[in-house]
């Protein structure tokens, strides 16, 4: 029978093979992490934590927080991994919502940590604390169901209260499979990992789809170019962020870094079609992308040598189905829409919110991702752009990634953002932020001029505005809320 518990499709078999290399430091294998998981399992259990307890951490990236999630996997306990940024009020949310059993942190946070915990009465240490051998038999792996939860990951809260998405175990192990096939990973891959471990993308979905199938995490501490670069040889796959790509390309020795790589993958946040051509013509390599989300993990994914769908996000995974929720509210799979999707990589819900969950589940299971696609006519997908970012413009419906790509190509423009601001005629103005490229200046009228040869009137942006840097999250995600923000007076 196929493993539920993502501890075991990890470990079984494995023995003596490289699990992770740190950069500059030691190898450890297979064994080895599993025999260091087991011993922080009893280290956790002695603190009381069972089956089906929250675990909440905080740490600066290392192995021992792969460790430390797997001895949670182990035991059948919930990860509740929080990102490094938060400030002490964020997570004083988060830890009074989830209500874990312990909260841990390394020992350079444990003097802002500890009396955060101490205050909403959960249990504390330290990940060193937890390595000190404490006795003990280890337990056995837990025999847990697919449907149980194996992490809570709170979303972004940038529409409202952050809500804990339920991620079960066959979730995680089902998405790595899937992935581990869709780009051909096997136990001779080695991946290049410089991304943050509070996060999905890093701690999760790069970690797993390796680890599942027996390949080896060459593990960054985080991500500086020179460090990727020097390191990059020694590495086959890479996963990243559009931002981790256009730092790269900066970088004089990027075409013979990547000379042994056999695919780099971005996600996270959409790839610039520019960027994605630079970076080719820089390398001979394509980026492929994938698309998933904190609640849906990953939803499609480009197979690694296509090379004609730049811009595109790709194809399901396998056991995974997608649709389009179209204006006339019928449901389609072809088209223009409100992307849905079902299968294994769904998560089982929203963490004590019943609301939460009918607002985002259809009857038959089907969940709402709140972006807005194209599926063509082979399958393949394409993101026009988030439901809360579609500008809606004298009725009509404008995509603020259709107008993105036109932008991003013009003379002078490094990057740009679409969104929508009040408007006394029209409801809603399409306005542009762009980043101009170095020693350039912005000339508003000629690309204003310019996007109107190529887009219809109502989709061209009434104003584009010069600003030193489009504001984005931690994971290179613009932050079109904020812009909102600091312009919704401009036309009043």
């Amino acid at each position: 029978m196929a493993a539920r518990n993502l501890h075991t499709a990890i470990y079984q078999g494995k023995g003596d093979r490289p699990a992770i290399t740190v950069a500059g430091g030691p190898r450890l294998t297979y064994a080895e992490m599993e025999r260091a998981a087991a011993a922080m399992a009893v280290a956790l259990s002695s603190r009381g934590v069972v089956r089906g307890d929250r675990v909440s951490f905080l740490t600066e990236k290392s192995p021992l927080v792969v460790i430390l999630a797997h001895a949670c996997l182990r035991l059948g306990a919930v990860l509740h991994p929080l990102n490094t940024g938060y400030t002490n009020t964020e997570i004083e949310g988060l830890l009074g919502d989830a209500e874990p059993r312990l909260m841990i942190s390394d020992g350079s946070g444990a003097v802002r940590l500890a009396p955060l915990a101490t205050a909403a009465k959960v249990g504390f240490t330290t990940l060193e604390e937890l390595c000190d051998p404490v006795g003990g038999k280890p337990a056995p792996v837990a025999d847990v169901a697919g449907n149980d939860t194996a992490a809570i990951l709170y979303t972004s809260g940038t529409t409202g209260r952050p809500k804990g998405a339920m991620i079960t175990h066959e979730n995680l192990v089902e998405s790595a499979r899937a992935l581990g096939k869709v780009w051909a990973i096997t136990s001779d891959d080695r991946l290049l990992h410089a991304l943050p471990v509070f996060h999905a993308h890093g701690l999760l979905t790069a970690i797993n789809t390796m680890l599942v199938a027996g390949g080896e995490v060459l593990f960054l501490p985080r991500f500086e170019p020179r460090e990727v670069i020097a390191a990059l040889p020694d590495a086959t796959v890479m996963m990243g962020v559009p931002t981790f790509y256009a730092r790269m390309l900066k970088e004089p020795d990027i075409a013979h870094a990547t000379s042994n790589i056999r695919v780099l993958i971005s996600g996270s946040a959409p790839l610039p079609l520019e960027l994605a051509e630079q970076f080719r013509r820089a390398t001979g390599h394509t980026i492929v992308e994938r698309y998933g989300s904190t609640e849906a993990a990953i939803i499609t994914a480009v197979p690694p040598g296509t090379i004609d769908r730049t811009g595109w996000v790709g194809w399901p995974l396998p056991g995974v189905e997608v649709r389009v929720l179209r204006d006339d509210k019928s449901h389609a799979d072809l088209g223009i829409g409100i992307l849905e999707t079902r299968g294994h990589n769904v998560f089982r819900g929203y963490w004590r919110n019943a609301t939460a969950d009918a607002e985002a589940f259809t009857e038959s299971g089907w969940f709402n991702t709140g972006d807005i696609a194209e599926i063509d006519s082979h399958g393949c997908i394409r993101l026009l752009g988030r439901e809360k970012d579609l500008i809606i413009s004298g009725g009509l419906n404008v995509y603020p990634k259709e107008i993105e790509t036109v932008l991003d190509t013009l003379p002078g423009v490094e990057t740009s953002a679409v969104f929508g601001v009040p408007h006394p005629d029209f409801g809603e103005a399409v306005v542009a932020a762009v980043e101009t490229k170095a020693g350039e200046e912005l000339d508003e009228p000629a690309l204003i001029a310019a996007s109107r040869e190529r887009l219809a009137a109502y989709k061209c942006p009434k104003r584009v505005i010069a600003v030193p840097e489009i504001p984005r999250n931690r994971m290179g995600k613009v932050d079109k809320k904020v812009l909102r923000q600091d312009w919704k007076g401009l036309f009043s």
